[in-house]
């Protein structure tokens, strides 16, 4: 019998239950079985500078979570470094004339006495605040 060849198989009796015939595929599962070489080799070309983890598994007939699984065993033995990812860059700061010292925006303040509301900024004195909110509540 080759590797693609079917055998037939025919159940009878009780154990059979609701099948009548079942068929059996010999030969190769589909898996392919690549050699640790082969496997550093893919890892390898998946490092290189620009290159995509599901191109090169799809050249390679693999799956990206093949060769991500493949690089993490690798990086356990100590094959490879702890991370493949390069070191952050940074642009200059180049500042071409002193920043002025800006004024704090004004922040509006609404103060609810009963049926008044007194609008201001925080820019006022807390001494003068204190006085008004007095009079309004004397007036009331």
């Amino acid at each position: 019998m080759g590797l693609d060849s079917k055998k037939d198989v025919h159940l009878d009796g009780p154990s059979a239950g609701s099948v009548s015939r079942l068929e059996v595929l010999e030969g190769p599962s589909g898996r392919r079985v690549r050699s640790e070489a082969e496997r550093a080799r893919i890892v390898a070309e998946s490092l290189l500078p620009g290159a995509q983890v599901s191109e090169v598994a799809r050249e390679h007939g693999a799956t990206r979570w093949q060769i991500y699984d493949w690089r993490r065993r690798f990086r356990q033995r100590g094959m490879l470094p702890p991370c493949e990812a390069s070191p952050p860059t940074f642009a200059a700061l180049v500042v071409e004339r002193a920043l002025e010292e800006l004024p704090a925006p004004a922040i509006k303040l609404e103060i609810a006495i009963g049926d008044v509301v007194l609008r201001t900024d925080t820019a006022i004195d807390g001494e003068q605040l204190s006085r008004v909110i007095r009079a309004v509540r004397a007036s009331r």
